[in-house]
């Protein structure tokens, strides 16, 4: 059975600091349905940055079932703070599987935003995506705690 919160990624992570918290995170969250995450194959760049987001934007999709709920974080989406956070993943829960997506480094493609259930972004700043990967993971954490009444946000 696959876990209820999934997170693809755009490459796999090099970055060892990134490891200990999102493994931390990830551990708590089995008793919320699990966490899972799945690094999509990147795209190597010949110069053609859209064939880059077309190829990765593909792959992605083919990740994403029919009854999942799409959540896209991109620089462009929707300002969120922790409550408005925790409202979109407890209505995105309830449905089944929420499927976050990191683009890679040339971002996502219009066919992944058009896909998305919705369409967020972490920060105002743009984040280097193991950033974003640990951020992500604290939040959802944060917002299942909050959501089952528990001291973790206090």
């Amino acid at each position: 059975m696959s876990a209820r919160f999934v997170l693809l990624t755009v490459g796999r992570s090099r970055a060892g600091w990134a490891t200990e918290p999102i493994e931390e995170w990830s551990k708590r969250l089995r008793r919320a349905g699990g966490f899972e995450e799945i690094a999509i194959k990147a795209e190597p760049f010949r110069g053609d940055e859209d064939q880059v987001r077309t190829a990765e934007g593909a792959r992605l999709l083919a990740n994403v079932g029919a009854r999942d709920r799409l959540i896209v974080l991109d620089e462009r989406g929707d300002r969120v703070d922790t409550r408005a956070f925790t409202t979109l993943v407890d209505a995105a829960r309830q449905s089944g599987r929420v499927v976050f997506a990191i683009g890679g480094p040339y971002g996502h493609t219009d066919a992944v935003r058009a896909a998305a259930w919705r369409t967020v972004r972490l920060s105002d700043l743009v984040l280097n995506h193991d950033l974003a990967r640990v951020v992500l993971v604290e939040q959802l954490y944060r917002a299942i705690t909050v959501l089952e009444g528990g001291p973790y946000h206090h």
